[in-house]
């Protein structure tokens, strides 16, 4: 079935904005595709679109035209959000110093139907599901759709935990987007985790629905909730399972990660150092989904088995799923790349290289690649490499198989211009560094590296967990580096002490 998108009442909107703004919304040809009006102090007001913006006239906002929006939408939380009843748009205030609003940025929202049919198997399978996914790529679509179809098609009691309206929408009476399910509303961010424990304790749901857990007593408040065999649908902070697992705050999500000391039979059985990292607890969460891209799903369907997996160094395959055009989906197999077979997929050529054989500097655009991954990958590895901003400025494109398959406008312009199109598998830190290891001929430092970046994050946790200063290995420059750059990604501080070739890295328990 294809997806069929709602715009809910869009002139409810428009009919908040001054007369002059108001005017040049209608005079927008695609205005069904607005993403967001943005309006400024002393600033021309801004239409956004997917990959487009442009100025709604030549007047700058004025104070007027700010007073009077704020006039004719609803109440200002704590959050500085604000809506329109019975509507999921979202209006959000910056404010000066003294508490006045200055900004606004009017977000148009959208009911979007269909849009769970890839994930409804598992949706609908009594398990726990979490969903991750950079901001604005469709968690909080999914969320409402799942309560959907899980309160009208198969009838369960579901509870949705609304902070700021983000799911039902504005007013006391919830937008039909969330189907039959109840809708319970937090009258302040920093009271999320009460709502979640009241919602069980007082109204009796099979499942419950929450947007964004990002603090400890949010994860303790989902923790409880799973543990009285209620189903939990949620989102958190956090582009992809790695990274919620290096988040100290909410890798209890996922099971929480301790330091143990293994003894020598122990360790020389598992062929590992004695100080390993293991799960502590069962995770909240059976099942966990990285949304990639708005048509590309990962899922993990034992989130156990993949946390131990990464935590002893090794990967486990998503199932990913990419939707096709007619609102149906395929699922990708999508097996490690042995080392024999990388030679298959393309990586810069001889062209990317200066005359003595070294790779120049590479300007990279990711095309469905993760930017956050790809710039991490890049530090951890110390490469010449940078971020293109746009495809012109780009001497190397990075994409993904999927997306070889279809070319895009983007990617046949690439080929047209001879730049370099280099095709990993999957959206995974392994896969990306994999490939920037080659790019760069720095396969054989892979080892040394791995297991200096291992021991950098068990040291991380040895700290975290008794607030003593942890000495690391010995290692050349570079790697030390490299493990500066983890430590300080994972929020605490480091220093190196001690002569060459005994210099190595202090991990502290607060950022230097």
């Amino acid at each position: 079935m294809r997806s069929r998108e709602i715009t809910d009442d869009l002139d409810l909107l428009i009919e908040v904005l001054p007369l002059a703004v108001r005017q040049a919304v209608l005079e927008v040809d695609d205005r069904e595709q607005l993403i967001e009006i943005v309006m400024d102090l002393g600033r021309l007001p801004e239409a956004r679109l997917p990959g487009r913006s442009f100025f709604l006239g030549n007047d700058p906002v004025d104070r007027a035209s700010i007073d009077y929006v704020v006039a004719h939408v609803g109440a200002f939380n704590a959050d500085n959000r604000a809506g329109i009843e019975r509507t999921l748009h979202r209006i959000s205030a910056i404010r000066n110093r003294q508490g006045a609003v200055v900004g606004l940025t009017l977000r148009i929202g959208r009911a979007v139907y269909g849009t769970v049919d890839i994930l409804r198997d598992v949706i609908e399978a009594d398990r726990s599901l979490l969903l991750l996914g950079r901001p604005g790529i469709g968690k909080t679509t999914l969320l409402r759709e799942a309560a959907r179809v899980l309160s009208s098609d198969v009838g369960k009691r579901v509870v949705v935990v609304d902070t700021s309206n983000e799911i039902a929408g504005d007013g006391d009476i919830p937008h039909e987007g969330i189907g039959r399910a109840r809708r319970m509303q937090v009258p302040h961010p920093d009271s999320q985790h009460a709502v979640m424990i009241e919602a069980v304790e007082n109204h009796m749901p099979e499942v419950v629905v929450i947007d964004e857990i990002g603090t400890e007593q949010e994860a303790l408040a989902a923790r409880t909730i799973a543990e009285r065999g209620v189903q939990l649908i949620a989102t958190a902070h956090g582009n992809s399972l790695e990274n919620l697992l290096m988040n100290p705050t909410l890798s209890d999500l996922l099971g929480g990660i301790q330091a143990v000391t293994l003894g020598d039979i122990e360790a020389r059985r598992r062929r590992t150092q004695k100080t390993v990292l293991e799960r502590k607890a069962p995770p909240t969460f059976d099942t966990l989904v990285e949304i990639q891209t708005r048509d590309r799903y990962a899922v993990y369907h034992e989130t156990a088995k993949v946390v131990d997996a990464l935590l002893r160094g090794r990967t486990l395959q998503a199932e990913v799923r990419l939707r096709d055009a007619s609102g149906g989906y395929a699922v990708v197999d999508e097996q490690p790349v042995p080392a024999e077979t990388r030679e298959a997929q393309r990586v810069p050529s001889l062209a990317s290289t200066n005359h003595d054989g070294r790779p120049r500097s590479l300007r990279i655009f990711p095309y469905g690649v993760s930017r956050d991954k790809l710039i991490r990958a890049i530090n951890e590895l110390g490469v010449p490499a940078t971020i293109a901003r746009t495809p012109r400025e780009a001497n190397q494109a990075l994409t993904l198989k999927g997306h070889e398959k279809r070319p895009s406008r983007t990617l046949v312009e690439f080929e047209n211009r001879g730049v370099d199109i280099a095709v990993i598998r999957s959206n995974t830190i392994s896969q990306i560094r994999a490939w920037l290891e080659v790019a760069f001929g720095l396969e054989k430092q892979t080892d040394v590296e791995e297991e200096a970046l291992r021991e950098a994050r068990l040291g991380v946790h040895q700290v975290l967990s008794d607030g003593k200063p942890v000495e690391l290995a010995p290692q050349v420059p570079s790697v030390r580096r490299l493990q500066h750059l983890l430590v300080e990604e994972m929020g605490l501080g480091s220093y190196s002490r001690g002569e060459m070739p005994w210099r190595r890295v202090v991990v502290l328990p607060t950022r230097g």
